[in-house]
């Protein structure tokens, strides 16, 4: 039979049947044959697809056909490439090297894995293409690389050729492969995306990226790309982007030589003080006080004291030189906690301090010549900490830049092609893919007030009694850990001796108009009747149990975590915490260390094992997926529990698909420091665009130095002074939340009534209420529209190269710029405002073009923010609550000088409604000719408005400033009933 060459098909989507442009007589005698059953509906696709389904069609030698796609042979049957069409936009790529695909795990990310049968197929002599009306994709017949084109046959994305590698590997007697595909990438191409990570990282380009949940990294493997496409990486196991190659401690690997202070080749000089008096000088091989494992390296004309650094006074210093025959730019990684300076050359390269229990990494790059040495030196205080310093030598120039995901565990290559007409749409892509970011309550957006921890039932309510009595805005309060009995840990009861009716108490607190989150662990002790009722069914992990770990708490317990890979497990666990916590009436769950952290300061190999086995597999293949499993289960449960009640969950790890389970994110346990500030900019931000809409962090940070507890004057100052630039942050985040440790973080405990702080942290509490209008629409619009609430600078204004890297500003919805402050004594900062739109200064109504940096004025008591002409902003009255004033007149700030668009969403802000049309949306249109405001007819049933409202129009121009939008001079005001009104500004 000859070979079909040329055959341009599509796929009828009734039935699932081929029809062509051209059919030779072969293609007759196929169908004479009965091999297409046109008179039969195709089967619907299902998550693992066989490789011949029996609605497939041969396209070609190489091509099986599938209902929504097809299989291509490459490589001498070594290998098969399908391609499955989720929509015009989205193409799944699969690729297994031997064998089929029905045997591959569903996904657990993704709720749409195909279906769509809207393509062509066009066979050539050394490739297959597949067309939707947005994409090519081609696959060569020679090495089976994929190449995604536009329409007009533009470059999205092209994998690399022999850029696809699967090596063998067991786990736990089951065989998977490590995985790695590599696509090529244009020097200007920039990425975004990929999670939450702390390196004050905005572009991504050439740098690596590991993702392992971990208490302030979250791992989300969808990485978004300057040229309007993402590629989300269907595995669950931990993955590296960028280089796949593990770094090296130095003096270990061999691309690195190490020189102590005399020159002398094989190590640094360490020299150990205590009280500034030397106690050892030694030259070291090598720096590795990693984990817990590592403290045994520690001198043992130390360790009288207290584990590694335990003493007080304890200092340690390495000195020497490192050289390479490599040349080229070299990466290393610092792994630290306690105080730390690094020097290279002289220079201070990098500083700072994490608490001792909690280190985290600290990247830096240095250009190295061969034969040159640089010296280096680094000066640690260790308070008990961690420490390791590890180095990579340069990739070679063709891989420095590429786009390159490498996973630990898998059964094939699996991933996502999503383009857009904009990073807008990639993120809409995403969603499609992995599920829609269902609505939080309304309230979820107002103020939050949290600390670890209150300690008793009175003292909640006494804070929230003085937050009503001075009149600050608070919607929301949070019960940390410890609520229970210390040995109970697990119960989820609050200790009857301070908390003796907490049912009541939170009844209390709704007579106020609060609502009440509580802190609620996937931890468990053994003595409590909920680990026994997990544990008869199987449903916790038992390595910690059996090798006997203990936490901090008090003497140390026994513990373990449940396992959430059965539907059965996460039934059973939501049944414990409405028993025990939602039937008192909470309103919202923390869902605290679900990476899981079982043991902290371990490997991640032994991380691995602790969670292992799962009942879909060894826990190392599912390591990231933990806390989209464990909200699922929460999520779920309480939509069925409390069906009228929209579902709010605070998650301090996320995976790709959780915007799905109404759970928002926080940055983890960050430190009180300047720098930590400015790395939550980009932290937000790129979390944000890796498709997740609701994050915040903790404000003012989550430790604190000892210095800010027991403050002198300066101290107390610069403590003040941090609070409120990261409240100022806080103000224009997603959710609006002040946590942390150390010090009380209410505002009067920040500073006293009457202060100038205290005055400024009021003033951004109401102003978040005040904004109400604008960020609820936002919040809405990530169900309704798809929408993104915190945006990188790219996602406004694409073609301005400048913004690509831009790593501490942001948008805040299409309104608003905003810079926060982040050096400390600071009273401005440089703000780069993109070209493509013009700009009003929010604290003084003053006008700026766009493509400038401007020295943008800081006072201590305001954060620069800028807003873009064309912008329209609704805004409310002053509120203590949110929904406190449902009739109350809605103020439209119109800032001329470009046409606006805004439409305003309200509902009944906290049921389910909205999923049936129950909501209310009017738009309003302003033409900057004409200077009209438009405002049109209501859109929905009116749920959640009143049915007529006074609108306050005011129009902000260049010749008339208007800070923050108070002026009334020159407003107007329109009686709006529903129906469409003009009104001339």
């Amino acid at each position: 039979m000859a070979v079909l060459k040329k055959l341009v098909t599509h796929v009828d989507p009734a039935t699932g049947c081929v029809t062509a442009s051209r059919v030779p007589v072969i293609a007759v005698t196929l169908l004479a044959l009965g091999l297409c059953a046109c008179s039969q509906k195709a089967p619907a696709p299902t998550a693992a697809v066989a490789s011949a389904s029996s609605s497939a069609t041969p396209a070609g030698h190489h091509v099986q056909r599938l209902s929504d796609g097809i299989v291509v042979d490459v490589k001498n049957a070594t290998q098969k490439v399908r391609l499955r069409v989720v929509s015009a936009d989205i193409i799944h790529v699969t690729v297994v090297p031997k064998g089929g695909f029905k045997q591959l795990p569903a996904s657990l990310m993704a709720v749409k894995t195909g279906g769509d049968a809207h393509f062509t197929v066009h066979e050539n002599a050394d490739s297959v293409v597949l067309s939707t009306p947005a994409v090519q994709a081609r696959v060569s017949l020679q090495d089976g690389t994929v190449k995604f084109l536009h329409p007009d046959g533009k470059t999205y994305l092209a994998e690399r050729p022999d850029g696809r590698t699967f090596t063998p590997t067991t786990i736990d007697g089951k065989h998977f492969y490590a995985i790695r595909q590599q696509w090529l990438s244009p020097a200007d191409e920039a990425f975004y995306g990929l999670g939450q990570h702390q390196e004050g990282v905005m572009d991504y380009k050439g740098k690596d990226v590991q993702l392992a949940q971990h208490n302030t990294d979250i791992a989300i493997p969808f990485v978004v790309s300057s040229r309007d496409y993402g590629v989300l990486w269907d595995n669950n196991s931990i993955t590296r982007f960028g280089d796949p190659r593990p770094y090296q401690f130095i003096g270990k690997g061999k691309g690195l030589k190490l020189f102590d202070a005399d020159g002398k080749p094989g190590g640094l000089t360490a020299s150990y003080y205590v009280d500034g008096k030397l106690k050892l000088r030694r030259d070291e091989p090598t720096i590795d006080y990693k984990f817990l494992k590592d403290v045994k390296h520690w001198p043992t004309q130390l360790t009288d004291t207290k584990g590694v650094g335990g003493g007080p006074g304890q200092t340690v210093q390495w000195k020497g030189q490192i050289a390479s025959d490599v040349a080229g730019v070299h990466k290393f990684r610092l792994y630290v906690s306690g105080y730390f300076k690094l020097y290279i050359g002289g220079k201070l390269i990098k500083s700072g301090w994490r608490q001792n229990w909690n280190p985290w990494y600290r990247d830096f790059t240095l250009d190295m010549q061969p034969g040159k040495k640089y010296p280096i030196r680094i000066e640690w205080t260790p308070q008990s900490g961690y420490i390791a310093l590890q180095h990579l030598d340069p990739l070679p120039p063709a891989e420095q830049d590429e786009l390159s995901l490498y996973s630990q565990l898998g059964q094939s290559i699996n991933y996502y092609f999503i383009a857009g007409k904009n990073l807008h749409g990639v993120i809409a892509g995403y969603r499609k893919v992995t599920g829609k970011a269902v609505m939080l309550p309304r309230w979820a957006y107002g103020f939050w007030q949290s600390r670890d921890h209150y300690m008793t039932q009175k003292q909640i309510l006494g804070v929230v009694a003085k937050y009503r009595k001075l009149g600050l805005p608070l919607d929301n309060i949070v019960q940390d850990w410890r609520y229970w009995t210390d040995p109970t840990w697990g119960s989820h009861k609050f200790d009857p001796k301070r908390y003796p009716d907490p049912k009541a108490m939170i009844a209390k607190l709704h007579a106020e108009h609060v609502h009440f989150m509580v802190s609620v662990w996937a931890k468990f002790y053994p003595s409590t009747k909920h680990y026994k009722e997990l544990a008869a069914h199987g449903d916790l992990f038992m390595q910690a149990i059996k090798q006997g770990f203990k936490d901090w708490v008090g003497p140390g317990y026994h513990f373990t975590f449940y396992d959430p890979y059965s539907k059965q497990a996460r039934q059973l666990y939501w049944k414990q915490m409405r028993q025990s916590l939602g039937d008192l009436g909470v309103d919202a769950w923390w869902l605290d260390s679900d990476e899981p952290d079982m043991m902290s300061n371990t490997t991640f190999a032994e991380r691995k094992k602790l969670m292992s086995p799962t009942p879909l597999g060894p826990g190392a293949a599912f390591f990231n997926s933990y806390p989209l499993m464990h909200t699922m289960g929460v999520y779920k449960g309480s939509r069925r529990s409390y069906p009228d009640k929209r579902v709010f969950i605070l998650s301090r790890s996320s995976f790709a698909g959780q915007q799905r389970n109404a759970a928002a994110s926080w940055s983890g346990d960050v430190t009180a420091r300047w720098d930590d500030l400015r790395r939550q900019i980009s932290a937000g931000i790129n979390f944000s665009m890796s498709g997740i809409p609701n994050w915040t962090t903790d404000i003012g940070g989550y430790v604190v130095e000892q210095r800010y507890i027991h403050p002198d004057a300066k101290n107390l100052a610069e403590w003040r002074e941090l609070y409120l630039r990261w409240f100022q942050f806080g103000a224009f985040s997603p959710i609006f939340r002040s946590h942390g440790q150390g010090v009380p973080r209410e505002i009067w405990n920040i500073a006293p009534p009457g202060s100038p702080v205290y005055a400024d942290l009021a003033w951004y509490d109401k102003l978040r209420y005040r904004l109400m209008p604008y960020i609820y629409t936002l919040a809405a619009n990530t169900w309704w529209k798809n929408g993104t609430i915190m945006r990188g600078l790219p996602m406004g204004f694409p073609n301005d190269p400048k913004v690509r890297t831009i790593n501490d500003e942001y948008l805040f919805g299409p309104a608003f710029l905003v810079a926060p402050v982040t050096q400390y004594k600071a009273r401005s900062r440089e703000v780069y405002l993109p070209a493509g739109a013009d700009w009003y200064a929010f604290n003084t109504g003053k006008f700026f073009k766009g493509g400038q940096s401007v020295d943008a004025p800081a006072p201590l008591s305001r954060m620069p923010v800028f807003v873009r002409a064309g912008s329209i902003v609704p805004t409310g009255e002053p509120e203590q609550y949110t929904g406190e004033h449902p009739d109350a007149p809605i103020t439209l700030l119109v800032y001329a000088g470009a046409d606006g668009h805004f439409s305003l969403y309200e509902d009944d802000g906290t049921s389910y409604g909205y999923e049936k049309g129950h909501y209310s949306r009017v738009a309003f249109d302003y033409d900057n000719a004409t200077g009209t405001l438009t405002i049109g007819a209501r859109q929905g049933d009116g749920t959640g408005a009143p049915a007529s409202r006074e609108f306050i129009v005011r129009r902000i121009g260049a010749k008339r400033p208007n800070a923050y939008g108070n002026d009334a001079a020159g407003e107007i005001k329109v009686h709006y009933v529903g129906k469409k009104l003009t009104v001339k500004l």
